[in-house]
C-alpha cells in the first residue's frame, strides 16, 4: 500500500516542537512531498532557537521512518535570521541574505561553507574530497532558463561517452528537473538495503535525476537549503561506481545549487550555454564571474541555437543574432567550444526522449555536439585546475 501525504502528518503530529506544539501546528513546517516510499520536506525555524530543534528534527525523522511502506525521509532543518537580528559583520552581497540550511539527513549539515571534509590553510579553506569512483565532474550551466542547457549537457555526455569514457549523468535542477523528458524516463530508482539509489542507465550513460522520484506535475515547493540537501545526497548517496567523467546539469542562475556544488565537489570546471543574443549574454556573462570567484575553470562557452538553416530553401536565418557568444568568450579570456543551430531535429528530438547524438550518430547535429566534447575532454586532459579548495565564502544565519 502507498504511503501518503496524511500518513506522514499524522506521524509528525505525535512529534512535539520545543515548546510542546504539535509539530503540525507549529508553522514551521514545509510541504511534505511523499514519492513512492521516499519522504521529503523541512523544518524552518529561528536561527537563534536552532540547537532546540536540532532533536526535533531527528524525531520527526524516526517517526516518518516508522510509517509502514516508508524506505527513506529527507528531514531538512532550516534557520533563518529573523528581521533585526544581529549581522556578523560584513557580507558579500551575493551571499548576505541567503538562508542557512543547518541540517538534513542524518544530521549532516548541509550549508555552503560546510563541505564534507577536512579544514586546510587559512580562512577555513577546505579540501574537497571527490565523489569516490569519480574521476572529474563538470557543470554545464547557464544564467538564465530557456539557453538549452539540458539538452547541451545530454548530448554533451553522450558526445564524451562515443570517446570512449563512462559517464555519468546528475541533474541537479531540483525545481525543474528535465532528464526524465530528456531521456523518456518514468523508471524509479531502486536502492541498495534501503540507503542508497541506484542510477537509471539510459544510452550508456548513468543518470540521477530528483524527477526520477517524484510525479512529473509535482511542484517542488522547497527553500534552498533544501535544495541543497537534495543535491548533496544525488552526488554523495547514489551508487555511482567508476567513471570518468561526471556530466551535471546546472539549475539556471548563481545560487545555491551552484554554491553548493562549488564546496560539496572538486569541480574540473564548468561549461557555460548561451544563445548569442545580448539579453543571454548578460547572464552567461554572470554564470562566468560566478564560477571563476568560487574558483571554478571555465572550461568554455557554448553558443547554443546559434543561426537558423530552412529545411526547404537552406537559407541560413540568425534568428537570435549570431557569434554574440564567441566574442563575449574571446572578451572574457575563455574557450570558445561550438556552435549548436536552432534545428527541428534536434528539439523534436529532445521532446521524444531521443538525444540526437544517441539516435543519430552519423548526423551533422551529433558531429557538432562530439565536437564540443572533444574539446571538452582536451581541457580537462590539460590539467584545468579543479578547485579543491573551497571559496571563501560567508554565510549569515
Amino acid at each position: 500500500m502507498a504511503v501518503t501525504k496524511e500518513q506522514v502528518l499524522d506521524a509528525l503530529a505525535k512529534v512535539f516542537a520545543p515548546n510542546g506544539t504539535p509539530l503540525t501546528t507549529a508553522r514551521v513546517l514545509s510541504d511534505v512531498v511523499v514519492s513512492d516510499s521516499k519522504v521529503y520536506f523541512s523544518l524552518t525555524v529561528d536561527a537563534a532557537t536552532v540547537k532546540s530543534w536540532e532533536p526535533v528534527r531527528k524525531d520527526a525523522e524516526t517517526a516518518v521512518k516508522a510509517i509502514p511502506g516508508v524506505t527513506s525521509a529527507l528531514v531538512a532543518l532550516t534557520a533563518e535570521r529573523t528581521a533585526g537580528a544581529p549581522s556578523r559583520g560584513p557580507q558579500p552581497a551575493h551571499v548576505a541574505n541567503q538562508p542557512r540550511a543547518v541540517s538534513g539527513q542524518g544530521g549532516h549539515s548541509h550549508a555552503p561553507g560546510h563541505a564534507h571534509g577536512h579544514s586546510h590553510g587559512p580562512a577555513g579553506e577546505r579540501e574537497k574530497p571527490g565523489i569516490p569512483g569519480v574521476d572529474a565532474v563538470i557543470a554545464v550551466a547557464s544564467g538564465k532558463g530557456g539557453v538549452g542547457k539540458s539538452t547541451t549537457a545530454v548530448n554533451l555526455a553522450l558526445g564524451l561517452r562515443d570517446l570512449g569514457l563512462k559517464v555519468g549523468l546528475l541533474d541537479a535542477d531540483i525545481y525543474g528537473p528535465s532528464m526524465p523528458k530528456l531521456l523518456a524516463n518514468k523508471e524509479k530508482p531502486k536502492t541498495i538495503d534501503g540507503k542508497r539509489l541506484v542510477p537509471i542507465e539510459r544510452y550508456g550513460l548513468k543518470v540521477m535525476s530528483i524527477g526520477f522520484m517524484i510525479e512529473e506535475e509535482t511542484p517542488m515547493i522547497w527553500r534552498g537549503p533544501m535544495v541543497m540537501s537534495a543535491i548533496t545526497q544525488m552526488l554523495h548517496e547514489v551508487e555511482w561506481g567508476k567513471l570518468d567523467v561526471m556530466v551535471v546539469d546546472m539549475p539556471p542562475g548563481t545560487g545555491d545549487a551552484q554554491l553548493t556544488m562549488a564546496q560539496q565537489v572538486p569541480l574540473k570546471g564548468a561549461v557555460i550555454v548561451s544563445t548569442p543574443q545580448d539579453l543571454a549574454l548578460i547572464d552567461a556573462r554572470r554564470g562566468v564571474a560566478m564560477f571563476k570567484r568560487v574558483n571554478v575553470p571555465v572550461l568554455g562557452v557554448v553558443e547554443n541555437m546559434s543561426y537558423f538553416l530552412c529545411p526547404e530553401c537552406g537559407t541560413r536565418s540568425d534568428i537570435f543574432s549570431h557569434g554574440g557568444a564567441r566574442h563575449e568568450a574571446e572578451r572574457l579570456g575563455v574557450p570558445f567550444l561550438g556552435e549548436v543551430p536552432l534545428h527541428m531535429a534536434i528539439r523534436e528530438k529532445s521532446d521524444a526522449g531521443l538525444p540526437v547524438v544517441a539516435t543519430d550518430p552519423e548526423g551533422p547535429h551529433t558531429k557538432i555536439y562530439r565536437d564540443i566534447a572533444a574539446k571538452v575532454l582536451e581541457q580537462i586532459k590539460g590539467g584545468a585546475s579543479s578547485g579543491r579548495m573551497a571559496p571563501k565564502i560567508v554565510i549569515e544565519a
